[in-house]
């Protein structure tokens, strides 16, 4: 590889992004596949989960002693979690028509008289890990849309599945811990928590604080439900250009899309990859219409709807706190969460943490196309020109990794820039929670009162779906407007 073009791939699989700027069946040897870029697949989707674990457990615990190890967690989650998920994934889809050999490509001829090359090598194993980790990075450079890395409807449905899991789980997980971090705080007061009428207040507690969980799990929800009936409604909606002379758009706008997967399981994957920050696609991104694209945009812009390797998990827990604290502010109550008073330093260090996502891809997307070197990677120079930058610099920011193809990307200046964007947007969040953390550990637990906040309810949900939306409108509406929205209006006008 070209030295920036090696600097990009690297840093974009040790950061669990996967985003290429280069074709996999032609710029790496099977071996390349699987000792650097399926080893990193499973590597960086475990460093992920295992900052989550820890951040839960500072969060959870009780005492500034129990965030565990680091290199414990790595072993346990790569071989008792990723491993054994990826062996049964692979072999259905190996079941389903996914090669997995060391053969070399294969060249038939077409019934045209043509001659195609049809790829071979270790694809199912990557494939597998691929998802589950949400990696992303594909075995071919068309990714999932090619019959070689996803062949049927049922292989899409357990690519799709496969990258759910584990950060649906992590939330599931983080409501489970803090349950039983207060399972234990109430045994440990004893009798003291005996409540009127014979009912225990030890009980209630417990049954109250598992549903932490599933509070963040519902914000999360929503916002990817509305996410996904907006891009399926938009690309239902076809193309109006395509209308005015004279082509039918009954079946919707199906540029860029497999005829096997149609606009339902296209506009399902695509909510979906950006949601989870998976990054693998099985349709073309750069085709989609003006708002269906916006969507998987928005969605790497939050970077909170489940996200993945943990990190929407720890995204989400931000916007939990510094909602906690707007809501104290208004109706008097005494900003808490999971029970431990929220104060200064927490919320400098989560209002700094929030705002490094959109200054790295505004900072970048600002140099793009105020430089040549950016502009020179433009291949449509109007409002979707905008799109594929902020989509470039939003992917990498919130390691997604996947992108508008249209992008001329394979240069020095996108190489750097991007690699850069990846690599901070990668750690430097990290860092700020496992502080914002460690903080919370070593503080009190505080009794619960009148003036205590609920975090724990529907209506909280709601409030926490509202600041995220509102914190996006407040940051990336301008750039919207002018890139997606612009496209959209001048569309259908």
């Amino acid at each position: 590889m070209e030295e920036t073009l090696s600097f990009n791939t690297i840093i974009s699989f040790m950061t669990n992004t996967n985003l290429q700027h280069y074709s996999g069946e032609s710029g790496l040897s099977y071996l390349s596949q699987m000792l650097v870029i399926t080893f990193m697949m499973f590597v960086s989707a475990a460093t992920g989960y295992a900052a989550c674990i820890a951040f839960i457990r500072g969060l959870a615990g009780k005492t500034k002693d129990n965030v565990g190890n680091f290199f414990v967690d790595l072993v346990r989650i790569t071989t008792r979690v990723l491993l054994p998920f990826s062996i049964v994934g692979g072999l259905l889809l190996v079941w389903q028509g996914v090669p997995q050999n060391f053969s070399g490509n294969v060249v038939v001829d077409t019934i045209e008289g043509a001659k195609q090359v049809i790829a071979m090598g270790p694809v199912a194993a990557l494939e597998i890990i691929k998802h589950l980790g949400t990696n992303g990075g594909g075995f071919i450079g068309a990714n999932s849309t090619t019959p070689i890395e996803n062949p049927t409807i049922i292989s899409n449905l357990i690519e799709l599945y496969s990258m759910m899991l584990l950060p649906g789980a992590c939330v599931i997980t983080f409501g489970k811990m803090v349950r039983d971090r207060k399972r234990v705080l109430a045994q440990e007061n004893g009798e003291a928590l005996e409540a009127q009428k014979g009912k225990s207040r030890k009980s209630f507690t417990v049954w109250m604080y598992g549903r932490e969980g599933r509070t963040i799990f519902a914000a999360m929800g929503i916002i990817f439900l509305i996410g996904l009936s907006v891009c399926f409604w938009a690309e239902t909606q076809g193309n109006p250009a395509l209308a005015d002379v004279g082509l039918s758009q009954s079946m919707g706008s199906m540029e860029g899309k497999e005829v096997r997967f149609g606009i339902a399981q296209s506009a399902m994957f695509t909510t979906t990859t950006t949601s989870f920050t998976t990054g693998t696609v099985n349709n073309m991104h750069d085709t989609l219409t003006p708002l269906g694209g916006m969507i998987p945009l928005l969605h790497m812009m939050l970077n909170v709807v489940f996200g993945g390797k943990g990190v929407g998990l720890m995204n989400m827990i931000m916007y939990a706190i510094l909602a906690v604290f707007i809501c104290g502010l208004m109706i008097g109550r005494t900003p808490e969460y999971l029970g431990k008073k929220i104060e200064g330093r927490e919320m400098k260090l989560t209002a700094l943490c929030i705002i490094i996502h959109p200054f790295l891809i505004l900072m970048f997307s600002a140099i793009a196309v105020g430089t040549p070197a950016g502009l020179e990677g433009l291949t449509n120079p109007s409002f979707h020109g905008l799109s594929q930058v902020l989509y470039e610099y939003a992917s990498s920011a919130a390691n997604n990794g996947s992108g508008f193809e249209g992008l001329a990307d394979n240069t020095a200046f996108w190489n750097i820039t991007a690699g850069l964007a990846m690599f901070f947007g990668r750690y430097l969040s990290i860092v700020i929670q496992l502080a914002i953390a460690g903080s919370l550990m070593k503080k009190r637990f505080v009794n619960e009162s009148v003036g205590t906040l609920h975090t724990d309810t529907l209506s909280f949900a709601v409030i926490l779906v509202a600041v995220v939306y509102i914190f996006a409108a407040l940051t990336f509406f301008p750039v919207l407007a002018l890139g997606p929205i612009a496209e959209h209006l001048t569309l259908w006008a």
